[in-house]
């Protein structure tokens, strides 16, 4: 497995992996456009894939994608907009590799914290924020709808 950059060439994929992800953010082509798109002074959003590192099968086509992150740059800070993983690709490292993309972007830009909010019920994915070092930092009470539920806030510093 690689992590690179994404591209607007991934968007299709990116979508594919969303759709099958329920925890995933759901967002619209257009968003996933804008925000590969998206750079200026103080707001930088960035994209990143995780692909097999084999060939792929057929001639000509891409490695198959198993997971996207996707993260906005305010300042110092940084927000972890979007992480999906595809099904088959679950439990096998694949986020915490994405996450670690982030946390050296964000190092080499000189961050000082990343930070993000997750639905109380998605286990996994806290079980995972905890493990690479975020730290809980309050609830936004029904932030999330269909279903509706509280989001758990995480934080973590920059060193």
């Amino acid at each position: 497995m690689r992590v690179r950059r994404a591209s607007p060439a991934d968007i299709p994929a990116m979508m594919a992996i969303d759709q099958e992800t329920p925890s995933a953010a759901h967002w619209f082509e257009a968003q996933y456009e804008s925000a590969l798109a998206t750079s200026d002074s103080l707001s930088k959003r960035v994209g990143w894939v995780a692909e097999l590192q084999e060939p792929p099968t057929n001639p000509g086509g891409a490695p198959a994608l198993l997971g996207f992150l996707i993260a906005n740059r305010i300042d110092e800070e940084w927000e972890l907009e979007n992480i999906a993983v595809s099904a088959i690709a679950q439990r096998r490292g694949v986020a915490t590799q994405l996450l670690s993309a982030l946390l050296e972007e964000a190092h080499a830009e000189n961050g000082s914290a990343i930070f993000l909010e997750v639905r109380e019920s998605n286990q996994p994915a806290r079980s995972l924020y905890s493990k690479v070092g975020f730290q809980e930092t309050g609830m936004r009470k029904n932030y999330y709808s269909s279903p509706r539920e509280d989001a758990v806030l995480y934080r973590r510093r920059i060193s």
